[in-house]
């Protein structure tokens, strides 16, 4: 059984990329938002980890990963932030709120699928 992977972001060729990528081994699921992504975890769904944008429009990724890490059922899933933004104060933001990791745009889809797997790797524990 393939686990889930939640891509939020509103950028369709980012979605895409992802879902080429990481398709062999993931369900990848697209969502446009912060606000459609916690629409279809509320709708319970369940989601191995998630990769979301920083900047979306209607909830954008540090309100998301606060209404994320709020959630009784999701506010352990690992989460990693993509950023057009290189600046130390977004990342800390991110952080800050509770990203577990943050890469910056353009990024290496190897690089990203070995970060979602040690957190992953971590949790099994």
């Amino acid at each position: 059984m393939k686990k889930t992977l939640l891509v939020v972001d509103d950028e369709p060729t980012i979605q895409l990329i992802l879902k080429r990528y990481f398709e062999d081994e993931y369900l990848v699921v697209p969502q446009p938002n912060g606000q459609a992504a916690m629409q279809w975890l509320d709708d319970g769904n369940d989601v191995d980890a998630i990769v979301a944008d920083y900047e979306m429009p209607v909830m954008n990724g540090p309100a998301f990963i606060k209404r994320l890490r709020t959630s009784i059922l999701h506010r352990h899933v690992p989460l990693i932030m993509l950023s057009g933004k290189e600046e130390s104060s977004s990342k800390i933001q991110c952080l800050r709120h509770g990203a577990d990791d943050y890469m910056v745009k353009p990024f290496n889809p190897e690089e990203l699928a070995l970060r979602l797997k040690n957190m992953m790797r971590k949790l099994s524990f």
